[in-house]
């Protein structure tokens, strides 16, 4: 369960093992009903992932629909407002769809196809995974319904009118906190029920195995394309990794070919929220401890009880109790650092990046961009910064715009 050789780069692997277990974290905490399926889904990406011909059209499609490798661009302009330093963001906001789910939606997608199934569910939180399952399905003829909490449907409208644009149904859910985890509660149900046509195409390295896995497989993409570019125009391997962390897999995606490398220090920016106070904030790495959330064993919030902490983020996709086993395990062994970048600090960031470099982030990259803001007086001018820019700020822009009190009229 490795990466192919030719293209691990310096990976060292961290799981999972045998029983889909990253150290202590992860496994498989399913009801009976959904195992037939997680193996038969573990062992159909065991035979894909070997397969040079699922490669083939994986990286054809990637190349030709989806825009990679995408760029590595070096933000001048903010890295001297940082003080000096040499940042380069790695511009996965420029993939078809505007994030880097589309690569994993892709991927999940055409295994999908070759397991017989007819029809994709998701869940989303900020939309843009929702927005990538429905292209993947218009483009290879599936049936989609996503799963979106009812707050998240408000705060997303414009990605709700792109996906239902694509012939995916979105269901608004209105259990919970009507967010992100209520929409995976959702889709997880759904699965139970239509096993037989459907695949659940989870967004994010989190879930039961082998979901951990693949997913952090099929996003590493990232971070094998920046550590092959960065080579070219620097001759070295950076000093930080900076990516936000909701679930993960973008994260994921660009620490993992870096792993075996001990000179790239690898920080997690978490959603700080409104404070540290329960329910103002969505920082499981920081604040969480662990426990079992939606099929694995990971880092979540929840009280003594064992009950889920409500959370909250001006991102919602960082609104989430809980973040995949495999960072869960590299935090615990202290290969990754985190850090909290409050929705304030996250604002403030996103018109920096607008400003200095006339690029919107979304608001969840933009929380990694705070925290490296947060970082840079602690930095040598000359360090080599390599920050993944996972999303486009579209989507965002009406709850910026409300926020900070900014409209079409006179300024």
């Amino acid at each position: 369960m490795t990466p192919r050789p030719a293209e691990a780069g310096a990976s060292v692997s961290t799981g999972p093992d045998a029983r889909g277990h990253f150290g202590l974290f992860g496994g498989r905490y399913v009801a009976e009903t959904l195992m037939p399926a997680l193996i038969e889904l573990e062992a159909a990406f065991t035979r894909a992932w070997q397969d040079p011909a699922f490669h083939q059209e994986l990286e054809s499609l990637a190349r030709d629909y989806v825009g990679r490798p995408t760029p590595l661009y070096r933000g001048r302009r903010l890295g001297e407002a940082l003080g000096g330093l040499r940042v380069f963001l790695k511009r996965e906001d420029l993939c078809h769809t505007g994030a880097h789910k589309i690569n994993n939606a892709l991927g999940q997608a055409l295994l999908a196809r070759r397991m017989g199934k007819r029809r994709l569910i998701a869940e989303t939180g900020a939309g843009q995974h929702g927005v990538a399952t429905a292209t993947v399905a218009a483009l290879l003829g599936f049936a989609c319904e996503v799963f979106m909490g009812a707050e998240d449907t408000a705060r997303q409208a414009l990605n709700v009118v792109r996906m239902r644009l694509l012939g995916a149904r979105v269901t608004p859910v209105e259990a919970g906190s009507r967010t992100l985890k209520d929409a995976m509660n959702e889709a997880l149900r759904d699965w139970t029920t239509h096993l037989a046509t459907t695949h659940y195409l989870i967004g994010t390295v989190a879930g039961p195995h082998p979901y951990p896995w693949l997913v952090r497989e099929l996003q590493a993409v990232i971070g094998r394309e920046a550590r092959a570019q960065l080579l070219q125009v620097e001759g070295r391997l950076p000093d930080l990794l900076v990516a936000c962390v909701g679930g993960g897999s973008n994260a994921l995606g660009l620490f993992h070919p870096f792993l075996g490398d001990p000179g790239v220090r690898m920080v997690a920016a978490e959603a700080g929220g409104r404070g540290l106070q329960p329910g103002a904030h969505a920082a499981s790495l920081s604040a969480g401890q662990a426990g079992v959330l939606h099929g694995s064993r990971t880092l979540l919030l929840q009280d003594a009880d064992g009950q889920i902490l409500p959370t909250h983020s001006i991102a919602p996709g960082l609104d989430y109790p809980g973040v995949g086993p495999e960072l869960s395990a590299l935090v615990a062994g202290g290969r990754v650092q985190v850090e909290r970048a409050t929705d304030e600090e996250s604002l403030a960031a996103f018109q920096q990046l607008a400003s200095t470099e006339g690029i919107l982030p979304a608001l969840e990259s933009a929380h990694a961009l705070a925290v490296l803001a947060r970082l840079a007086p602690r930095l040598a001018p000359d360090t080599l910064v390599l920050l993944n820019l996972s999303g486009r700020g579209d989507k965002d822009v009406p709850l910026v715009a409300d926020t900070l009190g900014l409209g079409a009229g006179p300024p």
